[in-house]
């Protein structure tokens, strides 16, 4: 999958991501800075200051897409969005026909995120990922840890949101923290779990965790409209982007295949749900599910890519239009 060894790119896999029993191990973000609405940080909210890369198979750019379009900031951000796929570099930025929804970087040039990552760091070791969120004054990576990003989102840019809806309110944080790492331990990262597992222990492990996890959230939601009460919060929007993939990708790249997300019901009426709230459609790309997943060589050498793109949630959504 590649990473940059002292600010230089190798087609290599860090090593500390694989444990002694073959269980995958996620490496924490390294840019780890915030944007405050005064600025205290070195970093102030305003508009049109901050540029974003990501890609629409990402879940985890997938979480800042959804806070952009909740909070209406999809102005006051500029964005490069990655063409699906892993590319021989890693993430690529290019004018591709075949993917117009996916556009260069119009701010820096860089045709590859890594290079982003050098700039920033010459001397960097460690991944590349989505999303990257790049600051064009200082010219230097601000963060890259999604949880961190759309928290920023959230509560900073007050006054140039369109909408000021607070996704993590105060009397709710205890709740929506153990429930995010709930869903981050066992579900977000789970699916990963199960598919970068590197011996049957550790997959066998994974999936029943998994499947455990997502049994208890279908209770949850068959008491709850959302995972905390009536209203939407910034756990559910955390949760949306992987049962998005999961039918589409999870559930046969991962070999994720108890059950499909479709054969919950309330799981599956949750995330119909969560689909139908305005702007969250037009972040939601299951052919680059397919693309994105099935082009990971370590799971998918052949790099044959299905022509299926298995989206219940669509087909439903789409009846009910007729």
């Amino acid at each position: 999958m590649g990473v940059l060894i002292d600010g230089a790119w190798r087609e290599e896999e860090l090593p500390q991501e694989t444990g002694a029993a073959g269980e995958f191990k996620r490496v924490e973000s390294v840019f780890r800075d915030r944007i405050t609405a005064d600025g205290s940080s070195g970093y102030k909210a305003e508009a049109g200051r901050y540029h974003l890369y990501v890609a629409w198979n990402c879940p985890w750019a997938h979480r800042v897409l959804i806070f952009l379009a909740l909070k209406k900031l999809e102005r006051a951000f500029t964005v490069a969005y990655s063409i699906p796929g892993l590319r021989e570099q890693g993430w690529t930025f290019e004018a591709n026909p075949q993917f117009p929804d996916c556009t260069p970087d119009k701010v820096n040039g860089f045709h590859y995120l890594h290079q982003a990552y050098a700039a920033a760091n010459p001397r960097y070791t460690g991944k590349v990922t989505v999303p990257t969120l790049w600051d064009t004054s200082t010219r230097r990576i601000v963060n890259n840890e999604s949880s961190e990003i759309i928290r920023m989102l959230n509560s900073e840019f007050k006054g140039i949101a369109g909408d000021d809806t607070d996704y993590y309110p105060l009397p709710l944080r205890g709740e929506i923290d153990s429930i995010n790492e709930f869903v981050y331990t066992r579900v977000n990262n789970g699916v990963y779990r199960c598919g970068f597992a590197r011996s049957q222990q550790a997959y066998d492990a994974a999936y029943d965790a998994l499947f455990a996890a997502l049994d208890e959230l279908e209770v949850r939601l068959g008491r709850n409209r959302f995972l905390v009460g009536d209203k939407a919060t910034e756990a559910d929007w955390r949760l949306f982007p992987t049962l998005a993939r999961f039918d589409v990708a999870y559930f046969s790249i991962f070999r994720c295949n108890r059950q499909r997300i479709a054969d919950y019901p309330h799981l599956s009426r949750y995330l119909r749900e969560l689909y139908r709230v305005p702007g969250i459609a037009a972040t939601v790309k299951p052919r680059y599910y397919v693309i994105g997943y099935w082009s990971v060589k370590k799971v998918n050498p052949s790099g044959i890519i299905p022509k299926g793109t298995p989206a219940p949630y669509l087909e439903e959504d789409r009846r009910r239009q007729l």
